[in-house]
């Protein structure tokens, strides 16, 4: 039974956000639903968005943490919080007060983040919550459409998750071919050094394209519409999340370093006090062999506002992703008192390649960043079309070689869409390789 009412909750969300808005925090107000752990884990499999579209992955990532929990092998996160406006966030109704305050808390710090940080600036969280219930009842009508069928739209579906993130990563706007040519043309015309002399401006592709959806969506016109619209769907969703993936550490550290300021303001009773303290610590603690983006995060932030003050925080989760953070903040220091190493897999056994030390710290921290965000996900661009219509892949490699499978993948996954041969171009071990 809950220790806890609903109106238990009204008074501290209204004390919580008393106190957020005194640290000038400006957030979208938040509507908390209360479920059940079996609700939650349904919610975790879609994201939390409500009314998100179906596909067999996500039943069979809910069956799988259903288990695992049954087993006691895996918990469920203590909050799950949607990017919209107003944000939606689940508590579980088997959590005691203390905790819950403290979620509500953290959900406050989270929205904040959502509604200033400059990467979400195109996440639409007006409009978000009806785009994709939108979505999902288009695809469902393509679902119950005798002439396409549910088996075909789960089989078109499971390949444009193979390249889901293959989509433009900077929030930039997609130029039409128009736009391109006509920069290029300024370009070559203001060229004084030669670069331009030999560039066709009757290429079929002017410049390498990062986004692979959206060059289908440019190119691709033999796909039907309903294929078409399936991977504008995909596309504004990874354009959704891609946010979120670039400022984990960020995002987590900010709710968990807010929540920690307010419920030390909030004169909690020695009852609630400890046990909530006790919640952060477990939040925030060090993971052994990886990285505890809560525990980075709030270090940062504590770092940041012991060394330059709050605003500089303020500053910070208004402008960085976690790479530019990481880069901007973390130095030798940071890293030998995180205890941060680098290691590598062998084939029965991991390795410590360096340790933060004088000498190994600045690999450590490269290291580090190269695992953050969207930095572990390959870099692949359409470079050309050939004459006949092959599509020309190329890896960005940027010291690590890809992964032969993912290659593979993205070819296969590329080949389904593309009418004509796809050819894939990558260095492996210091060596072109065609795939």
């Amino acid at each position: 039974m809950s220790d806890w009412s609903f109106s238990d909750l009204k008074i501290w969300d209204e004390k919580i956000c008393t106190i957020a808005d005194s640290y000038g925090l400006d957030w979208h107000p938040v509507n908390y639903e209360v479920c059940d752990y079996y609700e939650m884990i349904g919610h975790m499999s879609y994201f939390g968005m409500p009314s998100h579209y179906q596909h067999w992955s996500y039943g069979k990532s809910f069956e799988r943490t259903h288990q695992m929990y049954n087993a006691g092998i895996e918990g469920l996160p203590y909050e799950l919080i949607i990017n919209s406006n107003p944000a939606i966030a689940y508590l579980m109704r088997q959590n005691h007060l203390y905790l819950q305050i403290m979620i509500m808390a953290h959900c406050v710090g989270h929205s904040d983040f959502f509604k200033n940080n400059r990467m979400f600036r195109n996440t639409m969280p007006d409009s978000i919550v009806s785009k994709f219930r939108n979505s999902r009842q288009r695809i469902q009508s393509y679902t119950e459409n005798p002439n396409i069928g549910l088996e075909r739209v789960e089989k078109f579906i499971d390949i444009l998750h193979t390249i889901k993130f293959q989509t433009e990563r900077n929030e930039k706007k997609r130029k039409t071919r128009k736009e391109i040519k006509s920069d290029l043309i300024e370009k070559i015309n203001n060229d004084s050094s030669g670069k331009y002399d030999n560039i066709d401006i009757n290429a079929h592709i002017l410049e390498p394209d990062y986004d692979l959806l959206g060059f289908l969506l440019d190119y691709a016109k033999h796909l039907e519409d309903w294929q078409l619209d399936l991977i504008e769907v995909i596309r504004d969703e990874s354009q959704y999340l891609i946010p979120q993936i670039r400022t984990k550490i960020l995002n987590e550290g900010w709710a968990s370093f807010i929540h920690y300021k307010i419920f030390h303001e909030l004169d909690l009773p020695q009852g609630l006090h400890i046990p909530c303290l006790k919640s952060h610590n477990q939040v925030i603690r060090p993971h052994v062999g990886n990285i505890n983006p809560y525990h980075l995060g709030f270090y940062l932030f504590k770092k940041i506002e012991e060394e330059k003050g709050f605003e500089e925080c303020l500053f910070i989760r208004e402008i960085h992703d976690d790479e530019a953070a990481l880069r901007m903040y973390l130095d030798d220091k940071d890293c030998l008192e995180l205890n941060l190493f680098s290691y590598s897999e062998k084939k029965k056994s991991h390795t410590i390649d360096e340790i933060s030390d004088d000498d190994g710290w600045k690999k450590v921290k490269n290291d580090l960043i190269k695992g953050t965000g969207l930095n572990s996900i390959p870099v692949v661009c359409v470079a050309d079309i050939s004459k006949s219509g092959n599509l020309i892949l190329q890896h960005d490699h940027d010291g690590r070689d890809l992964q032969l499978e993912y290659a593979e993948q993205v070819v296969e996954g590329m080949s389904e869409l593309w009418p004509h041969q796809v050819k894939f171009f990558t260095i492996i071990e210091d060596e072109p390789w065609e795939i």
